[in-house]
């Protein structure tokens, strides 16, 4: 894989000012007080996973070349926040420059090496930090854009759209608020749900679709709606096959809270699920040469007088606004879990709540629906994850649970079944002293959990070599919290906590050296939103089918009920994504089908050779082909829903 292959570690942005370099170093160097020794010079600071190195070039009245490395950032996050920002400081010969949304940790911890760097090289800070002195630059209009499929959402659940749309042969345009692609799916930590997979088979794993269905609506309180869950899960096996086929290597199978059986997929190396999904599918729309616009807020959802979904309107940041023209519209904009107005007015109770979200889940998909007659569901259940980062709202993955760690509270004493329903921790932890506990794991769990051994290099935990070494830095009593880890070592090797009845105990935390880390629950996943059917198509409030208009992923309610089993929502997000990209390109058929042909044939009359005129020819026979495999795809799937109404799952 393309991004695979790179060396995630290093992005390396060498902007050199070709033909106008002169000219415009000339003009910098005018500038009072943009003045430095000229050479090159280093700064570091701390970012989101690990340290960040800035290398700046400077002459004697300019920014000339940044260079930045981290190790541990990820390249959809902390890596896109290294390219935009140092950009964005030779450009505007300023530290005035906006972070990245959605990396404000990495984005912050790359202007403060470039700082330093600038200050060792002479710099004026002051100088450099005040926006009236940096230097404009010129922003291109967006033109108006035609297409067959516009995707709102450039998370999982839109990227799956995407891949799916354009692989069915339409004209693919997404649109993302965000400076970078991946949403909350670039927070997403422990794995993915599915029953019934062959990667279960091969482990030797026991699980059925039906146990899987009795899981999620228990743990959902019985609220799910059956058919959303039942398509859900009837093709959860098929949907980790398909994204195991792009790359994501989902290979590995433990527990999460509420699961029966082992069933949540990840990677074997314990690596966070969601950025290694996102890279899966940004690759394969690159190859499919899907153009994605960043930083492309949609404002609106357009209709014709008589009510048809025409496209949207957007608003490029620092440009104009525009419109794209398309019969079908995906919502793939996620939930409202960082929208604090929203939460006040369906669960004030969590108004004060830390959230894991990224900025971009605002809420603002639900409400363009709404005006254009839309329906919503149990917007009123928003979920708390239990372990999460005091303060920050930082995620540490369920799957530190699920591989062995205990949950104890500031008195050293164990409380719950840490693999209870998230709501059931959540609730637990905030009856404990200041409302946090503590993750406490040993050596053996972090030698198998990548996440976790992240969590450990950034600063987040505390060690000790012994339990007692532990207890002391945390300021526990040593002799409470000795014998709280002994009788879950006993608990381990008799097989039975006689305690809280915990069944999965995959490490007896018998050996040092140990690690505790503070949690505390955060806002994390809202599970109401727009009202859909299994086939992806948004209601409105009479129960009808707003033509044209589809949802998947957070932004749709009514798939996990009053509360989500971990590991669903990356299900949730890939098999209701396809769906919905599959349905929105059966939509466009051959009312755009034509406009494929239409582009293909340009292409062969622009040719200037046989070869290129062939090929073009044979983009048109695909284009056509496509369509009729989009209406077959549609009709397998309302044909699908019709038989098994009752299996039908989100």
């Amino acid at each position: 894989m393309k991004w695979m292959k790179r060396i995630l570690s290093v992005v390396a942005i060498g902007l050199l000012l070709l033909s106008s370099a002169s000219s415009l170093v000339n003009v910098f160097a005018q500038a009072e007080g943009l003045a430095f020794t000229a050479g090159t010079y280093r700064g570091e600071a701390e970012g989101f996973g690990g340290t960040v190195e800035a290398e700046v070039t400077v002459s004697e009245g300019a920014i000339d070349d940044i260079v930045v490395m981290g190790d541990g950032e990820t390249p959809d996050i902390g890596g896109a926040a290294m390219a935009q920002i140092a950009e964005a400081v030779v450009n505007s010969q300023s530290l005035a420059v906006d972070t990245v949304s959605g990396a404000t940790v990495s984005s912050e911890a790359i202007l403060s090496a470039i700082e330093q760097a600038l200050v060792e090289a002479g710099g004026d800070v002051d100088y450099l930090k005040d926006p009236a002195n940096a230097s404009q630059v010129e922003v291109a209009e967006q033109a108006d854009i035609d297409a067959d499929v516009v995707i709102v959402g450039a998370g999982g659940a839109g990227l799956a759209a995407a891949v799916e749309a354009a692989e069915a042969g339409k004209h693919v345009i997404v649109l993302e608020q965000l400076t970078v692609v991946g949403g909350n799916t670039n927070r997403a930590t422990g794995g993915m749900n599915a029953s019934e997979t062959s990667v279960q088979e091969e482990l030797g794993i026991e699980d059925s679709n039906e146990t899987f269905y009795n899981d999620t609506f228990e743990g959902g309180h019985e609220l799910n709606d059956p058919e959303l869950l039942t398509t859900m899960v009837e093709h959860s096996a098929e949907a980790l096959e398909w994204i195991n086929s792009l790359g994501a290597n989902l290979n590995d199978v433990s527990f999460s809270g509420g699961a029966t059986n082992a069933r949540i997929h990840k990677p074997e190396d314990g690596s966070a699920v969601g950025p290694i999904i996102v890279n899966a599918l940004s690759e394969r729309l690159e190859e499919l040469g899907v153009e994605v616009l960043l930083e492309a807020k949609v404002t609106a959802i357009n209709q014709d007088d008589a009510g048809v979904i025409t496209g949207v309107t957007a608003q490029k940041k620092d440009a104009n606004e525009f419109v794209v023209n398309a019969p079908a519209v995906v919502l793939a904009t996620g939930g409202f879990g960082a929208n604090p107005e929203m939460i006040k007015e369906y669960d004030a109770t969590k108004a004060q709540f830390e959230t894991s979200n990224h900025p971009g889940a605002d809420g603002s998909g639900i409400a363009m629906a709404q005006a254009v007659g839309a329906d919503v569901y149990q917007m009123e259940y928003i979920q708390t994850h239990p372990t999460t980062q005091p303060g920050t709202g930082k995620l540490y993955t369920e799957g530190v649970r699920g591989d062995g760690a205990i949950l104890v509270n500031k008195e050293g004493l164990r409380f719950i079944d840490e693999l209870e329903t998230r709501d059931v921790v959540s609730e637990a932890i905030l009856e404990q002293t200041d409302s946090q506990a503590y993750l406490v794991v040993s050596q053996d769990i972090v030698d198998g959990n990548k996440s976790l051994q992240g969590y450990i290099d950034q600063g987040d935990a505390t060690t000790g070599e012994t339990v007692e070494a532990l207890a002391e830095a945390l300021e526990i009593d040593p002799q409470t919290l000795k014998e709280t880890v002994e009788n879950y070592t006993s608990y381990v090797q008799n097989e039975e906590d006689t305690e809280f009845g915990r069944e999965n105990m995959s490490s007896d935390l018998a050996t040092g050296p140990y690690y505790a880390i503070p949690v505390t629950p955060a806002i994390h996943h809202t599970m109401g939103g727009l009202k859909i059917n299994p086939e992806t198509e948004v209601l409105d409030t009479n129960g009808e089918v707003i033509p044209g208009l589809y949802a998947a992923g957070e932004v749709a309610g009514g798939i996990h009920g009053g509360n989500r089993i971990g590991g669903n929502a990356v299900l949730d997000i890939i098999v209701f994504g396809r769906i919905a990209g599959q349905n929105a390109a059966a939509f466009a058929g051959d009312d755009t089908s034509a406009s494929a042909v239409d582009e293909a044939s340009e292409v062969s009359e622009e040719a200037e050779s046989t070869e290129a005129a062939e090929e073009a020819e044979s983009n048109a026979d695909s284009a056509e082909e496509s369509a009729g495999v989009s209406r077959k795809v549609s009709e397998e799937i309302s044909e699908e829903t019709s038989e098994e109404v009752s299996e039908e799952a989100a």
